[in-house]
């Protein structure tokens, strides 16, 4: 319980430097969350922090553009990751069970090189042990 109280000393004198309005991230959170959620205070700040951060990692991939006017398009593509992370999870997903296919084919293909080359080898031994069996007969009889 000291260690809540120290964080909520801390986080007061934090407050002037969140990124954004406290009071307009919890609004936001509240609006979002079922109305039986509490938000402990060190959430509240935590998000705002988060949100910072986000903010700032989009203005980086923003500067990667060499235009000294940053466009709608630019945004969509710079927020993208964020905005569409359940289709992304989806075609993750999608590629990992095509890649156990994948996979599985490989394994079966080299089983299958595996009976085939030791069939073969069979094969070439009974053949050979075979001529041989065959001169040596030859030999005999001449």
């Amino acid at each position: 319980m000291a260690e809540e109280e120290n964080f909520e000393e801390i986080v007061e004198e934090d407050d002037e430097k969140l990124p954004f309005a406290k009071a307009e991230v919890v609004r936001l959170m509240k609006e979002n969350l079922d109305d039986d959620k509490m938000i402990r205070e060190r959430v509240k700040v935590e998000m705002n922090i988060f949100l910072g951060e986000v903010l700032k990692n989009v203005c980086k991939q923003l500067n990667e553009y060499p235009y000294t006017t940053i466009e709608y398009e630019m945004l969509k593509e710079s927020i993208y990751p964020y905005t569409n992370i359940e289709r992304i999870n989806q075609e993750k997903e999608r590629i990992l069970l095509h890649l156990e296919a994948i996979k599985a084919d490989c394994n079966a293909l080299a089983m299958d090189v595996q009976r085939t080359l030791k069939l073969k080898d069979v094969a070439e031994e009974d053949t050979f042990a075979s001529f041989s069996i065959n001169e040596e007969d030859e030999d005999e009889e001449e």
